[in-house]
């Protein structure tokens, strides 16, 4: 009766081989993985000139980009409009996104009220699509860095676009300026503001000067009104009606628009390309600009949207979002809040 007993015995040990075995490539395959990952995080840090203060910085800033990798590799194994990617946000936390490169400012109390006029009000009919880009009224993205203020790259967009629009001369105007001068009510530089205010301001100002003569540098400053000499003025601004995305396709076929938008989602943070559709609601949080709209080839309508967070985000700066969706307030609430500069 030993010959089964050996049997069994030299079946166990060949299991246990084989159990050693997978555990060893399994181990091995994860290392690998990790391994894999690391370099993934390398390459990253060189393409965007990252570096981290010390070890543990950068192991910290290691799992976040890990486990927004795997969010993105999950999302774009779905079946989606647009696709994410690894662009430069993708160390941060979503809160950390959120709290440094945003600062769009609701309006308040008699601002959110008082109605204004709408000069397209009777427009009936506007071009398919627009791209004002291809009109030469938009100048190249830039980029806000850490420094709340893109109610202030907005609000400069569109003073470009309707600049060029009135003299045929399209000129960078500085954010900058409004960031250090314009420091009154809800503008307050890198801490938030808000587009009309802004449009207001420049009036005031007479105008603003260009970027070149007062450049960006990412941070509160103090008004250097010697550098201060207007290279474009407007002569007020109006509201789109809020809630309309209608009357929002009026303007935008006539000038580019500064809107706000939700854009504190992970999603919006990590965006890489095509039809943006969400996931986002209406807690207005980012100031960008409309500069076109268009039709996707799959038949979806779009805004074309310039943002302030470099050419590495999106399509090289640009986002395009969802238009005409089931809700008045716009995709990402981009029909709430509305306007634009007049010459």
């Amino acid at each position: 009766m030993a010959f089964p007993t050996i049997l069994t015995q030299g079946l166990c040990m060949a299991l246990l081989v084989l159990t050693l075995r997978a555990s060893s490539f399994a181990s091995a395959s994860r290392e690998l993985g990790e391994m894999s990952m690391i370099e993934r995080h390398e390459r990253w840090m060189a393409q965007h000139g990252k570096a981290y203060e010390d070890a543990a910085e950068k192991e910290r800033r290691f799992e976040i980009f890990k486990s927004n990798f795997e969010l993105i590799q999950t999302f774009n194994n779905g079946n989606h409009k647009f696709r994410l990617g690894l662009n430069r946000f993708a160390d941060l936390t979503n809160d950390e996104f959120r709290a440094t490169h945003n600062g769009f400012r609701p309006k308040s109390g008699a601002a959110a009220s008082t109605a204004k006029r709408f000069r397209y009000e009777n427009v009936t009919a506007v071009p398919a699509s627009m791209d004002w880009r291809a009109e030469g009224a938009v100048t190249p993205v830039k980029d806000q860095g850490q420094c709340g203020c893109c109610w202030a790259f907005s609000a400069v967009a569109a003073t470009e676009g309707i600049a060029k629009l009135a003299t045929g001369k399209l000129v960078s105007l500085s954010e900058q300026e409004l960031v250090d001068c314009d420091v009154h009510g809800q503008d307050q530089g890198c801490d938030g503001g808000l587009m009309d205010s802004a449009f207001d301001f420049i009036v005031k100002n007479r105008g603003l000067t260009t970027e070149a003569n007062y450049p960006y540098k990412g941070a509160d400053g103090k008004c250097n009104t010697r550098k201060a000499d207007a290279a474009a003025s407007i002569s007020g601004h109006e509201d789109v009606p809020a809630n309309h995305e209608s009357a929002l396709l009026k303007a935008v076929a006539h000038q580019p628009v500064s809107v706000a938008i939700d854009a504190g989602g992970f999603a919006f943070q990590m965006y890489e390309g095509g039809v943006f559709t969400g996931d986002c609601g209406t807690d207005l949080d980012h100031g960008v600009t409309a500069v076109g709209y268009g039709v996707a080839s799959d038949g979806t309508k779009y805004w074309l949207i310039k943002n302030s967070w470099g050419s590495s985000w999106g399509e090289n700066g640009y986002i395009r979002m969802e238009r005409d969706v089931n809700s008045k307030e716009g995709l990402c609430g981009i029909a709430m809040e509305a306007s634009y500069p007049t010459a």
